[in-house]
């Protein structure tokens, strides 16, 4: 990962920070913003990461979560996202925002034609619950990028989803799920 002041440490929750290179707003497209659900999910699903919350924006998102190699699956995480994202640009021909991602690409990544993420991803400790909550707020009270459920459920939905910025949320949506329960006694 990038060179930083931040470090994980131990496999306590922490709270990170993950942003497009340049801020490009690329989670405004439900596709894009799937990907990232579905690789959340898997890790999930294969006990590789903790997710306690989480919030996905329009071109960062903010999670709370813990690994036995947090940097690892994050990395991991970043590198599958990337790509998948970048398939997905190449397959829809989106030229304009390829060549930005190879215009802000890092000069040092020589061995790769675009670059999505920015270096690292901030992880900061989760000190105490005061702490946890204070993180957790802050996701919360984020604009959150929301769609109606059922235009997810229901691809063939004939009105294209709306994208709106609702800050808080009145209730959680797909894109924001919060799991304060799992922070058990020792990790707080």
């Amino acid at each position: 990962m990038g060179r930083s002041r931040y470090h994980v440490l131990g496999t306590q929750p922490h709270f990170l920070t993950c942003t497009v290179i340049n801020w490009i707003p690329l989670f405004g497209k439900v596709e894009f913003t799937q990907i990232i659900l579905d690789s959340l999910n898997f890790l999930q699903r294969q006990q590789r990461l903790t997710l306690y919350g989480y919030v996905i924006m329009e071109n960062h998102l903010h999670l709370i979560a813990s690994a036995a190699s947090l940097s690892k699956e994050i990395g991991n995480f970043k590198s599958f996202t990337a790509r998948s994202i970048i398939d997905l640009l190449e397959k829809n021909n989106s030229n304009y925002i390829l060549n930005q991602l190879e215009l802000y690409k890092l000069k040092h990544k020589t061995k790769q034609e675009y670059q999505l993420w920015q270096e690292g991803f901030h992880p900061q400790v989760i000190l105490d619950e005061e702490m946890f909550r204070q993180k957790l707020d802050y996701i919360h009270n984020n604009p959150v990028i929301s769609c109606p459920l059922d235009c997810l459920l229901n691809p063939k939905n004939p009105t294209p989803p709306k994208l709106c910025f609702v800050s808080p949320p009145e209730e959680p949506t797909v894109y924001t799920q919060v799991h304060p329960e799992r922070v058990s006694s020792q990790e707080r």
